[in-house]
Formats: structure tokens, C-alpha cells, sequence
């Protein structure tokens, strides 16, 4: 494993092969940050206009952000908000949709997501938390790991707070509201 000395530990990160992950995390990360990824061409209007719909009504902000545009952030760009980045973030997107299949952007992306301050990859975060690799991962585990991905710095795989408990639970629900993981042929219909 991949580990670099910083000042507060090593960062953990191992790459995986899509062929080498369970497919039921695949499932949970599409099912908590993108259930219409196999449809939409890198932005989902749907969820942009009900972010922006909520923020007329004086609700917070919310994210409204494809697993394709996560990609293009936080593979290429830097964090926080602006518009320049957003600018830059909308171009990656459409040349990532256009450059790689959805079963190679799930694989990036599952590769590059944030799972704790220190833990990068979903090879490391099943190493890290469950001492088992990714492709064995089951739906409980790729939920678990699913529910810390809009902020891994605020919420914890290892000591899980009753909110990742719930959106573990509500990741679970959505898993088979999907259809399991046979919805993941969708990956291969839409390349």
C-alpha cells in the first residue's frame, strides 16, 4: 500500500480495478450520490434545478453534483467554491463523459473518494475499516463506506454517528430500490 509520512500519519490510498470491486459499493455510491449516473450525460438537470428551486425558497445550499463532475473535481481542480472552478468543472465534465465510459469514470471515482482525513480509494477505506479487500465488500459495508462520502471529514466509517447509521440505512433501501446490483448493467448499455 501506497503510504506517504505526513505530519499527523501516512495518507492510505491502493488503486483497484473496477473488476476488483465489489459490485455492491458500486452500487452503493451511485445509489447515494448518483442514481440517474447511467442516464445523464455528466449533469443531472433534474437535481440542478431542485438544488436551485430549494435555494429561491431560502433552503440552504445543497450539491447537486454528478459522480462525473466529482471526478472532474477532484481529480483536476482544488476545492471550495467559485465560480471559475464551476466553469472549469462543467468543461472536464463533458470531456470526461465524452473520453471514458461509465463503468471507467465509476472506477475513477471510486478510486479517488475521500472515505476519512487520511484514506483515499475505496481499497484502502475496505482495508482500513473491514481488513478485507474491495471486491469483497458487502451491501452493509458499501453502504457504510457510501454514507461518509459528502464529507469524510466530518463523519466517521470507524465510529459511525446515528446520521451515517441512518444514510447507511437509506443507501441500503435505495440499493434495492434500484434493483440491486443488476442495475450496474446499465453501466454497459449506456457505453
Amino acid at each position: 500500500m501506497l503510504q506517504a509520512a505526513v505530519r499527523n500519519g501516512p495518507y492510505a490510498y491502493r488503486w483497484q480495478p473496477y473488476s476488483q470491486i465489489s459490485p455492491e459499493m458500486a452500487l452503493a455510491a451511485i445509489a447515494a450520490e448518483d442514481q440517474r449516473f447511467p442516464a445523464h450525460s455528466g449533469f443531472d438537470v433534474d437535481a440542478i434545478n431542485a438544488a436551485l428551486r430549494d435555494a429561491e425558497s431560502g433552503a440552504s445550499l445543497r450539491g447537486a453534483s454528478t459522480i462525473t463532475q466529482q471526478v472532474a473535481k477532484n481529480l483536476f481542480l482544488w476545492p471550495g467554491r467559485s465560480f471559475v472552478r464551476k466553469g472549469i468543472e462543467a468543461w472536464l465534465t463533458i470531456l470526461i463523459e465524452l473520453m471514458w465510459n461509465k463503468q471507467r469514470i465509476l472506477e475513477v471515482y471510486l478510486n479517488i473518494a475521500q472515505f476519512s482525513d487520511r484514506t483515499f480509494g475505496v481499497e484502502a477505506a475496505s482495508q482500513q475499516f473491514f481488513q478485507i479487500s474491495a471486491t469483497a465488500l458487502i451491501p452493509e459495508e458499501a453502504a457504510l463506506l457510501a454514507a461518509v462520502l459528502p464529507g469524510p471529514e466530518l463523519y466517521s466509517v470507524a465510529a459511525p454517528s446515528w446520521e451515517v447509521l441512518d444514510r447507511q440505512g437509506w443507501i441500503l433501501t435505495q440499493m434495492n430500490q434500484l434493483g440491486g446490483t443488476a442495475y450496474l448493467q446499465r453501466l454497459q448499455e449506456g457505453s
